[in-house]
């Protein structure tokens, strides 16, 4: 069990450093976002004062970092489970829950800590992930319980043999009932959480079709070709027709209890051999937010 305390005498070599620098250089087990957050927690002290992320401790100073917020463990939560078999597990992820931690000790319960149990001979906060999901998506996941079995899996997705299809319900209809969309995408140097349609950035491809239409939202089918992040929320953006409930590319929209887009199928091939569709119903909650 690691410490749950730190004490960093400054030295000549931290002497004149920030202090988040000078802790995360010593509490190499933790992400640097984890170690911020202590700075607000009040839990990192400079000669038994609060410090600050930007202090400059003098030499002979003493900074104390008390680290047991971020080693607690995460919540045992429950993921409905599609399919099991000695390799693979597929769940079907509730939106809110994250696909994994952002670091060794910040931890969250996510689809990695709802499969730990059940993986073997892997380590570390991601192991049995293969993709990804954003908090704000439902659906279909799949993860490896072993390393030849996510070695199969990930060089599958790296090879774009993959398929998946997504639903989302879309502010107004797209002028065009089907299309396919490229457009490039890279983070936004503004805003580094998002991301943004450039020319300069990664080529990013997307086909959907409009299944309905009612009362000024769409029921849109997706399909992307490319694994960017937030590909179809930015694409369907792009196009002039937001997903509702995306908060971080539609801040002006109406307040929504959720993120409407879902991962609806996903076919790959087994370490079998066998090519499988899995696949998640639609939630109750995306007609009754088309209909009302």
């Amino acid at each position: 069990m690691p410490k749950s305390s730190l004490k960093i005498v400054i030295d000549e070599l931290t002497v004149k450093k920030r202090a988040d620098i000078i802790v995360a250089s010593m509490a190499t087990d933790y992400s640097r976002a984890a170690l911020s957050k202590l700075f607000d927690l009040g839990n990192v002290k400079l000669d038994g004062e609060l410090a600050k992320r930007g202090d400059k401790p003098k030499m002979g100073q003493v900074i104390d970092v008390d680290l047991s917020p971020i080693q607690q463990e995460p919540d045992v939560i429950d993921l409905p489970v599609l399919y099991e078999d000695n390799d693979v597990i597929v769940v079907d992820k509730p939106a809110g829950i994250i696909s994994h931690s952002r670091g060794r000790y910040w931890q969250e319960a996510s689809v990695a800590s709802f499969i730990r149990d059940k993986t073997r001979d892997m380590i570390g906060d991601r192991a049995g992930i293969v993709h990804r999901l954003d908090r704000a998506t439902s659906g279909v996941m799949i993860a490896a319980k072993h390393e030849e079995a996510q070695k199969f899996l990930q060089k599958q997705f790296a090879d774009k043999k993959v398929k998946k299809e997504y639903t989302a319900i879309v502010y107004g209809t797209p002028k065009q009932s089907e299309a396919h969309i490229i457009a490039a995408l890279i983070r936004n140097p503004k805003t580094p959480q998002q991301f943004m349609v450039n020319i300069d950035g990664k080529h990013a491809e997307t086909e959907y079709h409009v299944t309905d239409s009612n009362n000024g939202l769409s029921i849109v089918y997706l399909k992307p070709y490319t694994g960017r992040t937030h590909q179809l929320r930015l694409h369907m953006l792009h196009i002039g027709n937001p997903i509702v409930g995306d908060l971080l590319y539609a801040p002006g929209m109406p307040q929504e209890d959720r993120m409407y887009l879902h991962a609806h199928s996903l076919t790959l091939t087994l370490l079998n051999g066998i090519v499988t569709t899995f696949t998640s119903p639609l939630p109750k909650s995306f007609k009754k937010r088309f209909i009302r």
